[in-house]
């Protein structure tokens, strides 16, 4: 019986975007991102006290690639999960991916797909035909009786991918030069500007509360500008702030979740889906205020297998009832699953390049908004709803 090695990664670089639609029904950017924030929510129960990164999309798009190897039970528990329809959703994926990808996004969003399989491992053409229409994705062949080799290969792309961000995804160990059959890989990255440009000069070491109840002095980036603003609540009356950032290409937002203070930010995590942070542009409002927001970094290695699985897709982890006949007539299983992401945030967006904004500044003083205590972030798509990135900062 081989093993299917899932592996799935990104690594993000900045935040931020613009003015959504509202559609009535989810987009499948949306039905895809729900279950990565489900995903999420938990990774985060576990570790209510960690900064965690993922990228929901990603969590997506590995399931969406091993869709159409997928049969019986299991395909019928990851359409269900994603809530696609059952004749494949293809057309719309397919779209989705150049959406997501197009340069009028201006903020680079790039997206890479690849299949690494063992020699002489008879995939289906209808499998490989279909990812590569619909996700552009690449097929290599390898040799994984040298795991060594093999694992620097795949981290050799993933780097690429990623321009460094991710240097490594995978370990030798990790491969079983007998069994291994396949490894899918889902990479993305973003770069974006912010809209309005964080001053260098302006960042000063001030508090954070910690999750923990430490108080720490870190890196608090600042600036005077207008930005859409809001208070939401969850079904339990537990209040929390909305501040909407957006990145130059007006396509691409990071939207910070602060709960008020004494309300811990795992309270407020289960509450989160596609259709709430849809809500919350109902709810806000421009406004002129001087932000205050940490500087941070965070990476994260997330195991997919247990979120997943109590999620209901449960099936392609079994070595006895995974069915991937329509992937090979060889039959395989999901042996692991499991994403790495990052993100960086500092004055630029980023730290390979600049942007120049003109601040000005009122006359009047308006009011002070600090993120100093747990934070929730998202970097999502508006026009589609996809959330690309996700995560909670517990200690910048």
């Amino acid at each position: 019986m081989g093993h299917l090695s899932l592996l799935c990664l990104f690594a993000l670089v900045t935040l931020y975007g613009h003015d959504a639609g509202l559609s009535q029904a989810p987009s499948y950017g949306e039905r895809g991102s729900d279950l990565g924030i489900q995903v999420f929510q938990q990774v985060a129960r576990s570790q209510p006290l960690e900064n965690l990164v993922l990228s929901p999309h990603g969590v997506a798009s590995v399931l969406g690639m091993l869709l159409p190897g997928a049969h019986g039970e299991t395909r019928k528990q990851v359409l269900k999960a994603l809530r696609y329809k059952k004749n494949g959703p293809y057309k719309m994926l397919r779209k989705l991916h150049k959406t997501l990808t197009a340069k009028s996004n201006q903020d680079v969003v790039l997206i890479a797909n690849a299949m690494f399989a063992a020699n002489g491992f008879p995939m289906e053409k209808a499998f490989v035909a279909t990812n590569k229409a619909n996700f552009q994705c690449e097929s290599r062949n390898l040799d994984f009786s040298y795991p060594s080799e093999a694992a620097a290969e795949i981290n050799e792309w993933v780097n690429n991918k990623t321009k460094g961000h991710i240097p490594s995804l995978i370990k030798a160990d990790m491969l079983d030069p007998a069994m291994t059959r396949l490894v899918v890989v889902n990479s993305i990255y973003f770069k974006g500007l912010w809209k309005s440009r964080f001053q260098p000069e302006s960042t000063k070491m001030r508090p954070f509360n910690g999750g923990n109840g430490i108080v720490y002095k870190v890196p608090m980036m600042s600036q005077l500008s207008i930005f859409n603003m809001g208070t939401a609540a969850t079904p339990q009356g537990l209040k929390y702030n909305v501040i909407e950032l957006p990145y130059h290409g007006d396509t691409i937002s990071m939207l910070i979740v602060m709960p008020l203070e004494n309300t811990p930010l795992s309270q407020v995590i289960p509450h989160i889906s596609t259709a709430t942070v849809q809500s919350w542009a109902k709810l806000m409002h421009r406004r002129k205020v001087c932000l205050f927001i940490p500087r941070f970094t965070a990476d994260a290695k997330v195991d997919l297998k247990d979120a997943l699985s109590a999620l209901g897709i449960t099936n392609m982890f079994s070595n006895g009832a995974a069915d991937f006949t329509q992937l090979s007539a060889e039959p395989v299983y999901v042996s692991k699953a499991f994403q790495k992401a990052k993100i960086e945030v500092n004055e630029d967006g980023t730290k390979a390049a600049a942007a120049t904004t003109a601040i000005l500044l009122a006359r009047s003083s308006p009011p002070w908004v600090t993120v100093d205590r747990p934070f929730l972030f998202f970097i999502r798509h508006n026009p589609t709803g996809t959330i690309l990135f996700m995560g909670q900062i517990n200690q910048p």
